[in-house]
């Protein structure tokens, strides 16, 4: 596993916190849920493609 996936996510994870609040106080909770949201599915999607690439090596390792 590499380090800059972990970079990533995290600056992901801080970026939807600080959108969130800012929202948040301004008074678009709508937005902020929908930003929230937004900044799960990306995380999703990476950590999906992180596992499909493991099931490939398994399978190339295991030559099955």
């Amino acid at each position: 596993m590499e380090i800059d996936l972990v970079f990533k996510i995290a600056a992901i994870g801080i970026i939807v916190a600080v959108l969130n609040q800012l929202l948040i106080r301004s008074g678009r909770e709508d937005q902020a849920m929908m930003t929230t949201l937004a900044g799960l599915v990306v995380v999703l999607t990476i950590v999906c493609r992180q596992i499909s690439e493991l099931f490939v090596t398994i399978k190339t390792l295991f030559d099955l």
